[in-house]
């Protein structure tokens, strides 16, 4: 079943991907949502839309949480959940640039079990299966190896970075940013990066699939606290998220 989850996630991220670029190269009205949480255009809206009508249509018996939908509290009672961010990366898409993904996953008892990240605008398409390993464009993806490195490349924003956020001091680092926190996650799974890391609480829909991606690959996906990250839970925050190497995670935590 997850195999064929999977096919399903990646059929349906290729069409949601072309609705994507078809409205966002027309009128694609802006509204800022409320309490501060940022823009949403109505390809975002139009998306979730399709999305939720091919995924569930096609899996009546699975739940559903997506950035853009309303939360329906029935989902905590499947065993199966698609945990779905239509666009993520949104302002960057509105913006023209092209690192915004559509990030799929399907969660069982809590634990994704397949994850589709696809990137309309680079060609990319990340996939994986629980216990099969992880890939892009159907070419297998790992997560860097060997020792640490002495200046490690990392994905994330400045604030990440910052003194108060490292007690024990963080090494000297080369940060990157993208918008999107699935694909950080799947560039860290690609051993591109050697690690991401957010730790403001961080929606589930934004790390779900890239989680299971980065794991798959060989990297160590935790919470900021070092947990194995949970999902479909009542208030779908995640308390941060950090992916790493093997080499370099340990360490990370160590110092926060």
């Amino acid at each position: 079943m997850p195999e064929a989850d999977r096919a399903l996630l990646e059929a349906a991220a290729r069409v949601g991907g072309e609705t994507a670029q078809r409205l966002r190269a027309g009128p694609n009205p802006v509204h800022e949502k409320s309490g501060g949480h940022g823009p949403v255009s109505e390809a975002d809206l139009a998306v979730d839309r399709q999305l939720r009508q091919l995924l569930t249509e096609a899996r009546p018996g699975y739940g559903w949480l997506s950035e853009e939908s309303e939360d329906d509290p029935a989902r905590l009672a499947a065993r199966r959940v698609f945990v779905v961010d239509p666009i993520d990366g949104t302002r960057g898409f509105l913006a023209g640039q092209q690192a915004w993904a559509l990030s799929l996953a399907v969660v069982e008892d809590g634990a994704p079990i397949a994850a589709v990240v696809h990137l309309p605008d680079l060609g990319q398409t990340y996939a994986a299966v629980l216990g099969d390993g992880a890939t892009v464009n159907r070419r297998p993806i790992a997560a860097a190896a060997g020792p640490a490195p002495e200046r490690p490349l990392m994905l994330a924003s400045s604030a990440a970075i910052a003194p108060a956020v490292w007690p024990g001091g963080i090494a000297a680092v080369e940060r990157n940013f993208r918008p999107s926190i699935a694909y950080r996650l799947c560039l860290v799974a690609e051993g591109r990066f050697d690690a991401t890391f957010s730790f403001r609480d961080t929606w589930e829909w934004d790390a779900a699939a890239g989680d299971l991606i980065a794991r798959e690959a060989g990297a160590i996906v935790t919470t900021r606290g070092g947990a194995v990250p949970r999902y479909n839970r009542p208030v779908p925050h995640l308390p941060g998220i950090l992916a790493a190497a093997p080499n370099l995670h340990a360490g990370l935590v160590a110092r926060l």
